[in-house]
């Protein structure tokens, strides 16, 4: 299980895959110096409900990944989870989407 450090206070349990995912979309949009929400479904052990934090450039940030390999970026769900960062809504996990199947 991966995690998500924002600041000092807050920290944010993620699988690797997702987060390596989550990392390349927040990278691109402070990149720019663009600031968003972020948001996150809490598991029903933690009373369920949702978190949103405002990202910020300067702002730091801290990704740690459990394993020793970055996992595989699968761009379809980079651009659907950039598509939400641009949102009103702000950045929030969707499913991954299926890799297109390789052509005969």
């Amino acid at each position: 299980m991966g995690k998500f450090k924002y600041g000092i206070l807050s920290e944010v349990s993620f699988d690797d895959r997702p987060l390596a995912h989550i990392q390349v979309v927040i990278a691109a949009k402070l990149r720019r110096g663009e600031s968003f929400n972020f948001s996150w479904q809490k598991p029903v052990e933690l009373g369920s409900g949702r978190t949103t934090i405002w990202l910020h450039p300067a702002i730091p940030l801290v990704y740690e990944f459990d394993g020793n390999r970055t996992p595989a970026l699968n761009r379809l769900w980079v651009d659907a989870l950039m598509v939400t960062a641009n949102s009103a809504m702000g950045l929030h996990l969707v499913p991954e989407p299926e890799p297109p199947a390789p052509s005969p």
